[in-house]
């Protein structure tokens, strides 16, 4: 088997249907598995794959196991020499999968590489990162990121500034859509499982590096992505859950004052958020409706950084 598609989803029916579509539309010219855990979906996930997508080996959790936890089950039944973990809201262009294993057979030395991914409008999407930095993470709590989005200095962790226009080797591919090769999983080990939801692609990428392989960016595979909309609904759950991922990722690969630093810089952030929250709150407006939902993530945020716990219903 050449090529085994990993996808992790929760309650994402719709996005998961279109990603199988377009597995099924337009598969590789190269032999393919494609490997669906459904993390106890209760939206008919599951029985909607079973139904049109009989070729799709399913793996039916009973309970939600996270992403890193998912994809690890899968990738422990993977028989492909590479192994491409899609999220379930990702629409995989013609040729795309057998252009990145050709990269893969042409570069050995390279462990992990990421397609060209564009928003549904086809608009850019940033898939490229530096690895975190106390720098970065305060150019980005402070908007200077977003102000100076073409400058390295003030540049967070995505590099807005890069065209996404040819091969380059990066510190991070971000993990919606990225193929690994089998021997660097067996070498570097699986998906940090601590990291129930985001992180684990940093955490991955580094250790990566860290053993000596190449992270890559190429752009000659194209893919769609439709950002975040599998957990809009969920708004406060989910910045929980990456903050909680942050903070385990710091304090796994830097000093005690480096996370102490990280977390001052979280909670200026949130501070920030939540006092001009409140100041649009009075207002009768989508932006003021918008306001609302950054308070409840900043505020929930803030619980957790202050008192060490996950608010209640999060």
């Amino acid at each position: 088997m050449d090529i085994s598609v990993v996808i992790v989803a929760w309650n994402a029916k719709r996005y998961v249907e279109m990603c199988l579509e377009s597995l099924e539309k337009a598969p590789p010219q190269r032999s393919m598995e494609v490997l669906v855990v459904d993390n106890a979906s209760d939206d008919g996930t599951a029985e909607m794959i079973e139904s049109k997508y009989p070729w799709v080996k399913l793996i039916k959790s009973t309970e939600n196991l996270g992403f890193s936890r998912g994809n690890n089950l899968a990738i422990r039944q993977c028989r492909g020499r590479y192994i491409a973990l899609v999220n379930p809201d990702v629409i995989v262009f013609p040729g795309c999968l057998d252009a990145l294993a050709d990269f893969l057979d042409n570069h050995p030395r390279v462990g992990d590489v990421g397609p060209r991914v564009f928003n549904p409008d086809m608009t850019q999407q940033s898939t490229c990162r530096r690895f975190p930095t106390l720098w970065n993470n305060f150019c980005s709590a402070t908007a200077l990121a977003t102000t100076f989005t073409r400058s390295r200095i003030f540049a967070g962790e995505h590099m807005w500034y890069f065209a996404h226009d040819r091969t380059m080797s990066v510190d991070v591919i971000v993990g919606c859509f990225s193929m690994i090769r089998r021997e660097a999983f067996d070498d570097v080990g699986l998906l940090d499982e601590e990291l129930f939801m985001y992180g684990d692609d940093v955490d991955w990428c580094r250790r990566a590096r860290g053993a000596g392989w190449e992270v890559m960016f190429y752009p000659g595979a194209q893919a769609i992505h439709h950002l975040g909309k599998t957990t809009a609904p969920y708004p406060v759950r989910f910045a929980v859950a990456q903050q909680q991922s942050v903070l385990h990722y710091w304090k796994k690969h830097h000093s005690f004052l480096a996370v102490l630093g990280i977390r001052s810089i979280m909670l200026f952030h949130h501070l920030l958020r939540y006092m001009a929250a409140l100041l649009t709150g009075a207002l009768r407006s989508q932006r003021a409706a918008k306001g609302r939902v950054r308070k409840q993530v900043s505020g929930a945020c803030l619980q957790q950084l202050l008192f060490g716990r996950v608010p209640h219903g999060s």
